[in-house]
């Protein structure tokens, strides 16, 4: 038979968010790029809650958009409702979260894959890796600004990657390999007794590729997530519940974009809540939980359990929130967030038919868990390519995350370095102090994660330097280096930053005195009067004041170049600034362990005096630096101690 073959430089399977944003950074780096989906409906699909953002992932799509990905311009296009979270906190925890028109979100992104000249996007399902021994060897993964000094031996690859097959039997030939794909391999939907063998929504699951996987040396797992039903907005007693409005103040999660340029009319989302009904009905009917009744397999997620878990591990919680979000603008499906369930589908009507404003509702789409093969990303190296295999990426829930931001960030940094080993030059590796990827890439490859991984801003050890307001001020540049940021971006970028730190410089040197005036001010705002000169960088340090209440008092202040977001840095720059070289010290004795670099090829079995365990994950993980060791479940500091000393350290 004669099969179609063609070559491309780089492949990539599976276009969830994961996909998408690895396939623009890939061909807009300049390399002909082939994306393969299952179904063209599946690109960037929202199979879950249709939002962007939240706690931590708020701050990894600022992230994305400051490296120069996607998500936070897509969202900025296709929101129905924005919300800035944990606002009565301090700044580094807050975070964007933004509704998004479901339908209209994968559109758009359909749309902007479709307009790169050097991607191609394929419907087909991939069943095969094709791979074949590696000819030379491959360099370790350093960071981006230190490659030079910190770059080890490597060791040898037994194999290199060389192209997918298709289940028509097609080939396509290829120098890289990114697998994005998501919940799909060998995926079952699960509700009661009902079990069907597809990928969320109905679609068509992969059921091949994880054998072949397999076939090359690849750990497979299964992993568990699920979705609450959606229900018709028309049966809905929208009176019993709480509405829950978008600010009235929008901020855009692309630093391109202005908020008067996006801003548009919001749709509302809802909150009611379970009750003592609800949780009977479902202590009623639990051994007819597949979670229960040992029908599902996969390990499930910790901190977005179902229903069911989360009543029959809190007992004593007499309620649950509930948020009834609605699917699009142009669509009466309405989703029921923190009510995911695979319980039957009479149960599910009843436990829907107890909540405030739901006595009547019905159900447009069951609730249902969904299991899929997926990988322990220990196997992977911090630039995301298999430690095996050379020349294979892996990015998103197939390397056991959750969430389309966590997959997003990922889908982008493996783009970026497989385009940047066709280019010959060293990965980009982001360090925990770099930002919340960093963070969340470091947790994959060196933490052994036994259940899906989900980003928490208590995960970032610097997360007052790590905020998301200015992740363009520390990611920017480095995505201008990389060849994502154009330009003019840049240039304007640039701008910024030399708009705030004068205008912090001066406002540590204008003085104020205590003149009547002065005195009259501060009392009017219920502050402490003056009894010495200060500096006007001294009064904004009250909590009282701000940059922009202090302006009577400022007349030399520019006019024109301080906009919101060069405000929001000065007030947090200043108000914060004992808190921000304290951590900022801490930061430099971690990067003092990152740049202690471990061999790729050193024999931990010639190291006396290390436990036979932490001698097994050094093994299997090969940390790149004393830093990361020290991070590994199962090593201790003591074993840190003995590696340090047998490399002189």
């Amino acid at each position: 038979m004669t099969h179609v073959e063609e070559t491309y430089d780089i492949v990539i399977v599976g276009a969830g968010h994961a996909g998408c944003e690895a396939a623009l950074a890939a061909s807009r780096l300049g390399f002909e790029t082939i994306l393969f989906t299952v179904s063209m409906d599946s690109v960037a699909l929202m199979p879950c809650n249709p939002n962007i953002g939240g706690s931590s992932k708020g701050h990894l799509v600022r992230e994305i958009d400051a490296l120069g990905g996607e998500m936070g311009k897509n969202i900025d296009k296709t929101y129905i409702q924005s919300k800035m979270l944990n606002v009565s906190k301090g700044p580094a925890v807050h975070s964007l979260r933004a509704q998004a028109d479901k339908g209209e979100y994968t559109k758009e992104m359909r749309r902007t894959l479709q307009r790169e000249p050097k991607l191609t996007l394929r419907q087909q399902e991939v069943t095969e890796l094709l791979v074949e021994p590696a000819a030379q060897n491959t360099a370790d993964d350093a960071p981006l600004n230190n490659a030079k000094d910190l770059t080890p031996t490597a060791p040898r690859n037994a194999r290199k990657v060389v192209g997918v097959r298709t289940c028509s039997g097609a080939v396509y030939h290829a120098k890289a390999v990114i697998l994005c794909t998501g919940v799909y391999l060998k995926a079952r939907c699960i509700y009661g007794d009902t079990i069907s063998y597809t990928g969320p929504n109905g679609l068509s699951a992969a059921n091949h590729l994880s054998d072949s996987m397999a076939d090359t040396g690849i750990g497979i797992r299964r992993f568990k997530t699920g979705t609450p039903p959606r229900i018709d907005r028309k049966s809905i007693d929208f009176s019993k519940t709480v509405e829950q409005k978008g600010d009235e103040k929008i901020v855009p999660f692309s630093f391109e974009n202005k908020a008067e340029d996006i801003a548009r009319e919001q749709i509302s989302c809802w909150l009611t809540y379970t009750n003592e009904e609800t949780h009977q009905i479902i202590r009623e009917n639990i051994d007819r939980s597949p979670l229960y009744s040992g029908v599902i397999r996969g390990t499930g997620p910790r901190y977005c359990p179902s229903i069911e878990d989360k009543i029959m591990k809190f007992p004593d919680k007499d309620r649950h929130q509930l948020f009834i979000e609605p699917e699009g603008e142009f669509t009466d499906e309405m989703y029921l967030d923190g009510m995911p369930s695979s319980l039957p589908e009479d149960v599910q009507y009843r436990m829907v038919h107890s909540v405030p404003g739901l006595e009547h509702a019905k159900i447009v789409r069951n609730a249902y868990a969904i299991e899929y093969d997926c990988i322990s990303a220990t196997e992977l190296r911090p630039s995301l390519e298999f430690k095996g295999v050379e020349g294979l990426f892996a990015a998103g829930q197939i390397n056991g995350s959750s969430g389309y931001e966590e997959a997003g960030a990922q889908g982008l940094m493996a783009g970026i370095n497989a385009a940047r080993k066709l280019q010959g030059k060293e990965p980009v590796v982001l360090s925990r102090s770099d930002g919340y990827i960093g963070v969340l890439i470091d947790d994959l490859v060196t933490k052994e994660t036994k259940e899906p991984y989900r980003m928490m801003t208590s995960r970032a050890e610097y997360r007052l330097l790590l905020r998301q307001d200015n992740a363009d001020l520390r990611l920017t540049p480095i995505g201008y280096e990389i060849g994502l940021i154009p330009e003019d971006r840049y240039q304007r970028f640039l701008e910024k930053k030399q708009r705030i730190e004068s205008e912090i410089k001066r406002l540590e040197s204008t003085p104020i005195g205590a003149s009547k005036e002065t005195q009259a001010f501060l009392e009017s705002h219920g502050s402490a009067p003056l009894h010495t000169g200060v500096t006007l960088a001294d009064l904004l340090r009250r909590p009282e004041f701000s940059y922009e209440t202090l302006e009577p008092l400022d007349p030399d202040r520019p006019s024109e170049g301080v906009t919101d977001e060069v405000a929001e840095q000065i007030n947090i720059s200043i108000k914060y600034e004992g808190y921000i070289k304290r951590q900022k010290q801490q930061v430099e004795h971690f990067l003092k362990m990152e740049e202690k670099r471990i061999p790729a090829d050193l024999d931990y079995g010639e190291i006396r005096n290390l436990r036979k365990e932490a001698r097994q994950k050094l093994e299997e993980i090969r940390p790149r630096s004393i830093g990361q060791a020290s991070r590994i479940s199962g090593v201790s500091p003591a074993d840190v101690t003995q590696i340090m000393l047998y490399l002189r350290y």
